[in-house]
């Protein structure tokens, strides 16, 4: 199937899905607008519908009304619809639609799809659809059976197989919007419902090239980047959580006063949700400024690529310690694992880290002077937005229009991926077959 977008902007991949999110965007802010999506049958302003639209396809999660009171059923569903494209992307759900009306899939659509995914060739891309579709349902699902064992017997069989299915696509594609207005506050104590939360940001974190990796060959074969993704999810994952609980464990507001598991039930999820999923077990508000300041980074790292997470990416920042590691050694060459990475991955890793930090500080900087707020709040913020998280110092809800729309232009080049968003606005040069003399610059 050919589609008219592609045709046009074949030779632009990136273009097609920058295009194609904000195409989703537009659709759901209109869907959105009507009042049949909210719960009280009355439109929704443009602003209030584009937000939410924004944040839903971005898989962010931020809100300006509460999702659980505010939309009716049907806002909801538009919102779990959006959430559903948005983390596994706009091309994937287009290419799986024409897959399923037993069309041809062209070389642009598999351009684009390797775009998106990063991969390295355009051979298996058909099969590669089908795993991403059979995996996405197979884990939603059997989060949602699990949820549903506790939800059920609380809110009947109807609602209870609502909330199941809602947060378990929430949570898989790392969006963080909740039906209960205070996300799993109430369920703080509860371990299934924390544990099978956590386990499905994770592994819909993790990304889809390291599900099939994983699930493909042995330990020993796996792939380089498999191998990176791992080890810097636990050590992100594990360092959280001992840090938090360290730190939360003299909090009265936060843990203190629970029992020593759940303290380390909460620090668990509090490590796992900042990695940009978005739902939280304690008032973020109530965290003391250290653990702010580590959520934000965090945050800022996100999870892993080719998945449904933000942020600049585990194996980003793990180029960055390899190849500080390899400068102080006098290395020539980054190696790991046996295996040597290439100078271009260094370049592109410092190129987005080094547009994340001038996007997160500008807009930061902005909303804190716009909002009159303490900077740690508005970096908060802006950092959650761009990393595709959704936690929230209680702050979106009383931002005024502009900071509404900078969180919005944020939360969608943060999904797209600023480095793609470049590549689809400015035109790439060629590269030169000859390079200029060297000359010295002193630096450090």
């Amino acid at each position: 199937m050919q589609i008219p977008a592609i045709r046009h902007w074949q030779k632009n991949p990136p273009l097609v899905l920058a295009v194609g999110f904000l195409f989703m965007i537009a659709v759901g802010t209109l869907l959105l607008m009507h009042p049949v999506s909210s719960a009280a049958g009355v439109g929704t302003t443009f602003m209030d519908a584009f937000f939410t639209a924004t944040s839903a396809t971005c898989v962010t999660g931020l809100a300006v009304v509460n999702t659980a009171v505010y939309w009716s059923v049907f806002g909801q569903a538009v919102i779990l619809v959006l959430i559903q494209i948005g983390g596994l992307g706009f091309m994937t759900m287009t290419v799986l639609i024409a897959m399923l009306l037993h069309k041809k899939i062209t070389l642009s659509d598999r351009l684009v799809i390797k775009e998106q995914f990063g991969q390295e060739s355009l051979t298996g891309m058909v099969r590669w659809m089908r795993y991403i579709m059979l995996a996405t349902l197979g884990v939603e699902m059997l989060g949602a059976v699990f949820l549903s064992t506790q939800w059920i017997p609380l809110y009947g069989w109807k609602t209870g197989l609502w909330y199941s299915v809602f947060h378990a696509v929430s949570a898989f594609c790392n969006a963080g919007f909740d039906l209960f207005g205070d996300s799993l506050l109430p369920f703080q104590a509860n371990s299934v419902v924390q544990l099978t939360i956590a386990a499905l940001i994770i592994a819909g974190g993790l990304g889809f090239s390291v599900h099939m990796d994983l699930f493909r060959r042995n330990r020993k074969r796996w792939q380089l980047h498999t191998k990176l993704v791992l080890s810097m999810t636990m050590f992100l994952l594990a360092g959280g959580t001992l840090l938090f609980f360290l730190i939360e464990s003299k909090n009265p507001a936060t843990w203190a006063t629970l029992p020593v598991w759940e303290r380390w039930q909460a620090a668990f999820f509090q490590s796992v949700t900042t990695r940009t999923a978005g739902f939280y077990s304690v008032s973020q508000s109530n965290l003391t400024e250290i653990s702010l300041v580590l959520s934000i980074f965090l945050m800022f790292i996100g999870g892993s690529p080719a998945g449904t997470a933000g942020g600049i990416k585990t194996t980003t920042f793990a180029v960055l310690l390899l190849s500080t590691r390899a400068q102080i050694q006098g290395a020539s060459h980054i190696e790991v694992f046996k295996r040597s990475i290439h100078s271009d991955v260094v370049m592109r890793a410092l190129t987005m880290i080094m547009i994340a930090l001038v996007w997160v500080i500008s807009i930061s900087f902005i909303l804190a002077v716009k909002e009159n707020i303490p900077y740690l709040q508005s970096i908060y913020e802006t950092v959650s937005a761009f990393a595709t998280v959704g936690l929230t110092m209680d702050l979106t809800p009383r931002l005024s229009t502009l900071s509404k729309v900078l969180l919005a232009i944020t939360m969608y080049a943060g999904r797209v991926g600023p480095v793609t968003l470049a590549y689809a606005l400015i035109q790439r040069k060629k590269k030169a077959d000859y390079r200029s003399a060297e000359g010295n610059v002193m630096v450090g």
